[in-house]
């Protein structure tokens, strides 16, 4: 919330102020929270009277703001110019303290998802930070841990199987992930760039009820060793 308040000073101090439930007014003209996205992010990141830092934290704050993706993708260019460790546990900081909250994240798991994960330069770290050093403490009953866990599992499809797959047998067993676990598992089959080891996933399936959508299918293309929708997608088809 103050990263929040923070980011509506600097624009107002730029002269852009709210003028009701997504929509904002500078010099004049209206704009939508993507406009102001588009227009102001990078402004904001490049505030010569921050550090690299406090120009993070402020981009955190205009997402909570705006709710926009754009304003990750922002972030994202500020971080692939620095290599400032302290700026980069910043970095993950934030995007920890936005998968625990109980509001919505869906800027921020789009944006792990598809710059992040999809990414074979930056998959490691971030599911390393995002979740995969947390794995042995899953099981503590924590809300906030498990709420980002869930998310974290849930867009999970494109990370590589040798990261995710510890993570999946660490948590199969949670009640509160096990429905998270399946829909990694799921994506990790249908995700353009998904990842997945048929073997080791049966495996893991056969310890997840079998009474949602899919479980059947899914297993079926597993067993025939099919390792993704878009390599073979009849495949899926076929199975009714």
């Amino acid at each position: 919330m103050i990263a929040k308040e923070e980011a509506r000073r600097w624009l107002a101090a730029e002269g852009v102020t709210q003028a009701g439930d997504g929509a904002w007014l500078a010099e004049g003209e209206r704009l939508s929270a993507n406009d102001v996205a588009h227009q102001w992010a990078s402004v904001a990141l490049g505030d010569p009277d921050l550090d690299e830092s406090g120009r993070v934290r402020l981009g955190f704050g205009l997402l909570d703001l705006l709710g926009e993706y754009w304003v990750t993708c922002e972030i994202r260019f500020l971080m692939a110019d620095t290599d400032d460790p302290r700026v980069h546990e910043v970095l993950w900081r934030e995007y920890r303290s936005r998968l625990e909250a109980p509001e919505g994240a869906e800027a921020i798991t789009y944006s792990l998802w598809v710059d992040w994960f999809e990414d074979h330069a930056t998959v490691e770290t971030a599911f390393a930070q995002v979740l995969g050093k947390n794995a042995g403490r899953l099981r503590s009953g924590d809300e906030a841990l498990l709420r980002r866990a869930r998310r974290v599992l849930e867009i999970s499809g494109p990370v590589p199987w040798m990261m995710k797959e510890p993570v999946y047998q660490a948590v199969v067993e949670v009640p509160e992930l096990r429905g998270a676990v399946f829909q990694g598992l799921l994506t990790s089959y249908h995700d353009v760039y998904g990842d997945i080891e048929p073997e080791s996933a049966l495996r893991l399936l056969a310890r997840l009820p079998n009474d949602v959508e899919h479980f059947d299918k899914l297993c079926a293309v597993l067993q025939a060793g099919h390792r993704n929708h878009y390599q073979s997608p009849e495949a899926w088809d076929d199975r009714k």
